[in-house]
């Protein structure tokens, strides 16, 4: 494959992923996470998920399928279990059971959530990565032929983890500017949105696992 198939497999790879991750739809679902952690750490928790999706995209894209296959894993198991941990982490906020009041001084003066408490999960596993970024990312590593395939690859998942850390940015920005009226409904919305999320995960997940039981 020339150099420049090369750079179109990897601009098809980054454009699925965009078209996977969903912006918009990740914004939305950040901004209830992103409450209890202090406005100053949102840099922090932006670059601590740049390097946390960049670190597994490009171990993926390296070592991503042998490596399943001597853990004896699938990716249908990582998209099951990212559908149970999303879900665990997204009924409580469909059903309002986080909501606490902040009417007291001692709940006003709280102190918040570490930004490293929520950026590995749920914010990197399974918000933004799960078994179908990986399935992705190893598809198209299966096309790509030579060290130029492989590095325009990893440049496409750089990319990709920039537009991730990016969105999270953008979701504590947009999280300030919200009443604490409209964070409570946004936050029973996200977590309809969470919930039904999860259990397209879990649905795809267990599906594809009972399917390879059979073939075997």
């Amino acid at each position: 494959m020339s150099d420049v198939g090369n750079l179109d497999l990897a601009i098809l790879m980054l454009l699925a992923l965009v078209g996977l991750y969903s912006p918009v739809a990740a914004v939305s679902s950040y901004i209830p996470v992103l409450q209890p952690v202090d406005s100053r750490q949102h840099v922090r928790l932006a670059l601590g998920l740049f390097v946390n999706v960049a670190a597994i995209a490009v171990v993926t894209i390296l070592v991503g399928e042998p490596l399943l296959e001597l853990l004896g894993l699938t990716t249908a198991a990582l998209s099951a279990t990212g559908g149970i941990a999303l879900m665990l982490a997204a009924v409580p906020m469909m059903l309002g059971r986080t909501e606490e009041p902040a009417s007291t001084g001692a709940a006003l003066a709280a102190p918040s959530t570490s930004w490293r408490s929520i950026v590995f999960m749920p914010l990197t596993f399974p918000l933004t990565v799960g078994g179908a970024t990986i399935a992705v990312l190893i598809s198209f590593r299966a096309q790509a032929a030579g060290v130029a395939g492989v590095l325009a690859l990893l440049i496409g998942a750089l990319l990709y983890a920039a537009v991730t850390g990016a969105c999270v940015f953008v979701a504590g920005r947009a999280g300030l500017r919200l009443s604490d009226h409209s964070r409570v409904i946004l936050d029973r919305i996200a977590g309809i949105l969470l919930t039904a999320i999860a259990a397209t995960l879990l649905a795809s997940g267990f599906t594809r696992l009972v399917m390879d039981v059979l073939h075997r």
